[in-house]
């Protein structure tokens, strides 16, 4: 009797330890760790006066990142993605029609993005899998020509904010109470324009599509 006594407690020790683990409705969770923005672009073409018959590239870059997230549901939670400011490098995408490098400027920019997530295992598993959509707002500044495209004329770079849907799958690992490791793989629907002068006259190109995938890891504290 004793003995079946022991095993029932420890069984009952063991789950209450496992559903201490789950999230539920309240949990606050902040996470903070590396974000990689790689560029899936595509433009037209850049144009002043006539079309330049070459258009532009976006390079990679790597922030911190940090997303707060508040469950509404034991399953359900909304996430805010904010990181510290991405810089790119503007590239032309094949040749260099002006003979001042293939390198056009650079650019920063801050994506910050809401997500509303649903986990399916928030009860049994250490392991927290989660898929979510949500949209995103990304904010351009800092546009700048490089030295010698300026000395070369090129002057005024401006790049339209952009609006647009995201989503992403991630899991978090529930180490304790307090403490989880995160992975999350993101795309986010980021369009733009830029704008600029080439000695006085304006040029543009009209449409360049940056669709980024955003890969992060992260170490995680819930609240």
């Amino acid at each position: 009797m004793k003995n079946i006594s022991f095993t029932l407690l420890t069984l009952a020790s063991l789950t209450a330890s496992q559903y201490a683990t789950a999230y539920e409705k309240g949990d606050v969770l902040l996470r903070a760790g590396l974000a990689a923005v790689i560029p899936n672009e595509s433009s037209s073409n850049i144009v002043v006066g006539n079309d330049l018959g070459v258009g532009v590239s976006v390079d990679n870059n790597v922030q911190l990142g940090l997303t707060f997230a508040y469950f509404f549901t034991d399953r359900i939670n909304i996430e805010v993605l904010a990181a510290t400011p991405f810089k790119h490098q503007i590239d032309f995408s094949t040749n260099d029609p002006l003979g001042t490098g293939n390198q056009l400027g650079d650019v920063g920019h801050l994506p910050p993005t809401v997500t509303a997530n649903y986990y399916f295992n928030t009860i049994d598993s250490s392991f927290q899998p989660y898929v979510g959509a949500g949209l995103n707002y990304t904010l351009f500044f800092n546009d700048e020509f490089t030295s010698e495209n300026s000395a070369a004329g090129l002057k005024d770079l401006s790049l339209k904010n952009s609006f647009g849907f995201a989503a992403q799958i991630g899991a978090d690992y529930i180490i304790d109470d307090t403490w989880f490791v995160n992975a999350a793989v993101r795309w986010i629907d980021i369009d733009t324009s830029a704008d600029f002068n080439l000695n006085g006259a304006a040029g543009y190109v009209q449409s360049i599509e940056i669709d980024p995938w955003v890969y992060s890891v992260s170490i995680g504290y819930r609240f």
